[in-house]
């Protein structure tokens, strides 16, 4: 049997650009991409703190070390600069894969630096 754990997820990330007109994605700071263990390209689910909204979408590679936090296409009309997110992204594990199985884990400040991740 397969079961979906919780594999990556950025908590509080603050937006720091929204654009209506790009393609559609959500960019993240390459740094913090891989302090969480995500992929350009993953899909992820986004929980806005702010304002109660969620929507899916994928992952693009924003400039290291920018903190860049952008959320572009259809899914800026679901978050605006300043507004705090939740990322998540999961994994499909099978029975002998669970156990230790842990999820990693990266909790920011304001200015979207690390403050723990695990």
């Amino acid at each position: 049997m397969l079961k979906t754990f919780l594999h990556a997820k950025i908590h509080r990330a603050a937006v720091t650009e929204t654009d209506l007109d790009y393609e559609g994605s959500l960019g993240v700071d390459e740094d913090l991409m891989e302090a969480a263990g995500l992929k350009p390209f993953e899909r992820v689910e986004v929980f806005n703190i702010t304002n109660g909204e969620r929507f899916a979408t994928y992952l693009i590679v924003k400039e290291r070390g920018s903190r860049t936090i952008g959320v572009y296409g259809a899914a800026a009309r679901l978050a605006k600069a300043g507004d705090r997110l939740i990322v998540v992204a999961y994994a499909v594990l099978a029975e002998d894969e669970i156990e230790g199985f842990a999820p990693r884990v990266v909790i920011l400040n304001e200015k979207n630096e690390i403050i723990r991740s695990g």
